[in-house]
């Protein structure tokens, strides 16, 4: 199974991504987190872990990945990385794992002057398309904010599109443009409510009516605090327990 976690900035992407990652993990599946987030310094945290090195640099760094990539783009018969991968066959040196959860990061943008994303938005859409999984696999793609993405058609294959919509109206218009993006493209959308009060909620949820909200997540001032100070997000999500058993 593959989920992308998609919404704004701010919504609480990686928050959802690595509490659904630690239930799914509960449940036995074999879990891979993939951050696409070249902006994203806290979901290590999140998991309780150390940041990976950026996966970019296996293939030699930025500038040798790019080469490799616009090669492709203009003779799509050469594979730029002509290799299969398992979950458990990634390359160790670019994989952190805690608790039956893996996490790997395409990589990050570390320097004024480096340049845009664009070689680790394909190399995103090169690793899905060669990554192999076993029936109790499931890889989580926290994705950076926005649509660009979905743009690059990076979710080709998913089976789940996790749109994260906190109480703004540019959330609210966000996740109609996502969901009309996905089209036909054979995933499943589901919203997932977050940060709701009760008088919010009841807003929201009229915003959503006839749609498939899959989650609704109060406010829960130990969960913010907890993402506040960089701590691992240890606690269980009522919520979050009956997302992860939707989803079978």
């Amino acid at each position: 199974m593959k989920i992308a976690v998609c919404g704004k900035g701010g919504s609480g992407k990686s928050t959802i991504s690595a509490l659904l990652a630690r239930a799914m993990a509960a449940r036995g599946h074999n879990v891979l987190v993939v951050d696409l987030d070249e902006s994203n310094y806290g979901l290590h945290r999140q998991l309780g872990m150390e940041a990976p090195a950026d996966f970019i640099g296996y293939f030699g760094g930025k500038e040798a990945a790019t080469k490799k990539i616009v090669e492709y783009y203009q003779d799509r018969t050469k594979e730029p990385f002509d290799m299969k991968w398992s979950i458990a066959t990634l390359p160790s040196g670019y994989v952190v794992v805690k608790c039956g959860i893996r996490l790997l990061s395409i990589g990050k943008i570390h320097d004024f002057g480096e340049g845009c994303a664009c070689t680790m938005g394909s190399l995103s859409e090169l690793l899905f398309k060669n990554l192999v999984l076993d029936e109790n696999d499931v890889v989580i793609a926290d994705t950076e904010a926005g649509v660009e993405h979905l743009g690059r058609g990076i979710e080709a294959g998913f089976d789940h599109i996790m749109v994260v919509v906190d109480p703004s109206y540019e959330s609210l218009r966000l996740s109609r443009k996502i969901e009309a993006m996905v089209g036909n493209n054979g995933a499943k959308v589901h919203f997932v409510l977050n940060k709701m009060d009760e008088e919010i909620q009841k807003l929201v949820l009229g915003w959503f009516e006839g749609k498939s909200v899959a989650a609704v997540i109060p406010e829960d001032r130990g969960l913010f605090r907890a993402t506040l100070e960089g701590r691992e997000l240890d606690m269980e999500i009522p919520a979050i327990r009956c997302l992860a058993d939707s989803l079978y």
